[in-house]
Formats: C-alpha cells, sequence, structure tokens
C-alpha cells in the first residue's frame, strides 16, 4: 500500500507471534508501552494492573497464538522497529468498548466491525507520517479479513489531553484516512 509523502523505507507487517522479540524491542523504548503489551483495552484493569508487565506480554502473546487473525501491526525502517498499531475485530478489545469515551455512542451495525485502538511510534520516529500509514494499513488488514466497518476513538483536533493518552490518534490523523 503505497501512503503519499511516507517515507519508502518503511515496511509495515501483520503481527504473528514469531514477531514477539521485535516488538519487545519496540516496547521497551517507553516504560508505558512496556508494561502495556497492548492488553490495556483488552482485559479490566484489574487483571491488568495485577499482571504487570510480565503477564500482559504473557497474555499478549498467548491471544496472538490463539487469535485466526493479526492482533495489529508492527512497522520497521531499515529493519528496525519503528511503531505498533493494534487492530482488530471489535469484540477483541472490550474493555475499549465500555469506556466513558465511547459509552452512549451508537455505532451502525456493521458486522464484523474492527476496531483500531491504540498506535505506539517510537519518540525518535513520530510527526513522520507513521500514524498515518499504519492506521491505512490498518483499515486494508480489516477489509481483507471481512470486515464491514472500522473504528476509532482518538482525540479531537484542537483538545489537550496527557501524552499517555496520544496511543488513540488524533481526529485529524484518522480523518486524513476518510474516517
Amino acid at each position: 500500500m503505497d501512503v503519499p509523502g511516507l517515507n519508502p523505507r518503511l515496511q509495515i507487517r501483520p503481527f504473528a507471534a514469531a514477531l514477539a522479540q521485535d516488538l519487545e524491542r519496540l516496547f521497551a523504548t517507553d516504560p508505558s508501552a512496556h508494561a502495556c503489551w497492548c492488553m490495556w483495552f483488552i482485559g479490566s484493569v484489574k487483571d491488568f494492573h495485577l499482571a504487570g508487565a510480565q503477564g500482559n506480554r504473557a497474555g499478549f502473546e498467548a491471544l496472538a497464538r490463539q487469535s485466526s487473525e493479526p492482533l495489529g501491526l508492527l512497522a520497521y525502517e531499515d529493519g528496525e522497529p519503528v511503531a505498533w498499531c493494534a487492530v482488530g475485530p471489535k469484540q477483541r478489545f472490550a474493555r475499549a468498548v465500555r469506556t466513558p469515551t465511547l459509552k452512549g455512542h451508537v455505532a451502525a451495525v456493521v458486522e464484523p466491525t474492527w476496531f483500531v485502538p491504540c498506535f505506539f511510534v517510537r519518540r525518535d520516529r513520530r510527526r513522520a507520517g507513521i500514524t498515518r500509514a499504519m492506521l491505512a494499513h490498518a483499515t486494508a488488514l480489516a477489509a481483507t479479513h471481512g470486515a464491514g466497518l472500522v473504528e476509532g476513538f482518538p482525540f479531537a483536533s484542537g483538545r489537550s489531553h496527557s501524552g499517555g493518552d496520544r496511543q488513540v490518534g488524533s481526529e485529524g490523523v484518522f480523518a486524513e484516512c476518510g474516517f
């Protein structure tokens, strides 16, 4: 998939359990990502905190082995992992669907619906269009798995938020990708 203005050295791959070491290298660049292992939107808050970094990683890897769909996308630049995007069937992200952000949200009844709850881009590669490329690839991946609809819950443009909340993406990036 060609994303205009994107570095041609960027390669985006569907995540498979065999790529866990690469994801570990990427997440190790940030304490929050390393503790999360993209389990924040999947299980309960209690289970997430009880598991800790090692338990969240083990849960993520177990889910990757069991799932028939990829848990997300991993981006590489010159062979080094630089970004992650979680994507998959909406029901996988049970906690995200119950967040106050989505409370009262009336979604179109389209099955299957896929969800893009979070992104992580290595600090030194931010503001290079990688999130936009990841979202475009996530939408394409969802379509190849039969998704009739892809949803996310990005922050509204111009709205202030904490640094830890940037993982959901921005409204502008989603708009650029046709949302």
